[in-house]
């Protein structure tokens, strides 16, 4: 075997424009910008209502970073009403952060994003 071999590229990776990788990451990353107002879902909505005719990649990730915020509104949510909000609360943002920033990396560079623990409500 050659050990010189280059990986094979992904095939998500081929025909993805940068514009694309830019719109894809800024869904992902856009709920730094809306977590201020307490409704992080509302950017990736947006970018998938305008942008979802003119890119598969975009009106993917958008969908994908929507649904995961909105599973983790509905997390909080419910773990406020439940009164178990103060240690898991801060689980459900950590977890935001994190994988908000993995998502958005991965946008950047072509690749498509699944977020793990989320109900995907859009398909």
């Amino acid at each position: 075997m050659d050990s010189e071999k280059v990986p094979p590229v992904k095939s998500s990776e081929l025909d993805v424009t940068s514009d694309e990788k830019t719109w894809g990451m800024l869904a992902h990353l856009s709920y730094f910008l809306t977590f201020v107002i307490g409704v992080s879902c509302i950017a990736p909505l947006v970018i998938w209502i305008i942008k979802k005719d003119e890119s598969e990649f975009i009106e993917e990730q958008a969908k994908e970073a929507l649904n995961f915020q909105l599973s983790a509104l509905i997390v909080s949510l419910v773990l406020v009403a439940t009164v178990c909000a103060s240690p898991l609360l801060l689980v459900v943002l950590i977890m935001s952060i994190v994988y908000s920033i993995q998502a958005g990396m991965a946008a950047n560079r072509g690749e498509r994003f699944r977020y793990p623990y989320t109900f995907r409500m859009i398909n």
